[in-house]
């Protein structure tokens, strides 16, 4: 596995490539890897010739009060793990050479920034566009692997590279968990055994709902009073917000007509988790054949 840390070797490697005909996909991470890193990076590979990984805690995507400083970071572990999981490219660009001295250019994407997670981190997501956008220009994959966790973030993604005409295909991959439910990230080591105890809330919340809307109450404001009261009954746990509406819009509704994004941002301890599920409602088959008959 190559380590590349330079913008313009990174560019020639891929070029190297590409001239053998090989496609090149990304996995864009801050790293602190985990089993769902690792995930995306053997669902690239499944997908692409080769596989570059960029490795960058983005200073952009940080408020001034969040944890930009203390964000774990273990750059040896993450270059084993990446090379074990058969990586070709470990691509570690600093940050002077990212945004270097006058750097005025941002990308914002603006109706579905906001809301969900960019109410509480307004700046958020154009640090996360500007960072993405540039490895794109500078990687040039073919493709790019994002995990479903962050839902607004692949949507925002997904919305940048069709408006600004990315030759990028976007690849969401499945939420990896723990055997509890939790949702695997780099935060979770910031929780202490009784926050940890507390953290499968989320998932357990998510369930709740799906299981009303399996067994047919499509009430927006049932389904959000039941997930918050599940939430509130454990210790350490503050919502920051619990969201219901249309998965591509990123728009709230009160009623579920068709598969709904429920997603999650909660508190626990000094921790803000995140987690999200797809509701899909249960097509009643008598009813439509009926319907058919009439038609």
């Amino acid at each position: 596995m190559k380590i590349i840390k330079s913008i313009s070797h990174m560019r020639k490697q891929v070029l190297m490539w590409k001239k053998k005909g090989l496609s090149v996909a990304i996995v864009p991470t801050m790293g602190f890897f985990h089993k769902g890193h690792l995930s995306l990076m053997r669902a690239a590979g499944s997908r692409a010739d080769r596989v570059v990984v960029s490795l960058f805690v983005n200073p952009a995507q940080f408020g001034p009060n969040e944890d930009l400083n203390r964000y774990p970071r273990d750059f040896e572990r993450d270059a084993k793990m990446a090379e074990a999981t058969g990586v070709n490219c470990l691509f570690c660009p600093d940050a002077k050479d990212i945004y270097p001295p006058g750097f005025q250019t941002w990308i914002r994407v603006e109706e579905l920034s906001q809301g969900l997670c960019g109410t509480s981190r307004p700046e958020h997501f154009c640090g996360v566009a500007t960072i993405v956008a540039k490895l794109f220009i500078i990687v040039q994959p073919n493709m790019a692997i994002f995990g479903q966790k962050d839902f607004q973030q692949l949507q925002v993604i997904r919305r940048m590279v069709k408006d600004l005409n990315m030759p990028v295909r976007i690849i969401a991959h499945h939420i990896v968990r723990e055997p509890d439910g939790l949702a695997l990230s780099s935060r979770n080591t910031y929780l202490n055994v009784k926050e940890r105890e507390s953290a499968p809330a989320l998932f357990q919340a998510l369930k709740i709902a799906e299981k009303m809307v399996v067994r047919g109450n499509l009430s927006v404001p049932e389904i959000i009073r039941a997930v918050k009261r599940h939430i509130q009954s454990f210790n350490n746990t503050k919502i920051d917000y619990v969201f219901l509406g249309h998965p591509e819009s990123l728009r709230p509704c009160q009623k579920i007509v068709g598969e709904s994004l429920l997603a999650l941002a909660v508190w626990v301890g000094k921790t803000r988790l995140i987690d999200n599920t797809l509701l899909k409602p249960q097509v009643n088959h008598a009813n439509r054949k009926d319907k058919s008959k009439d038609l």
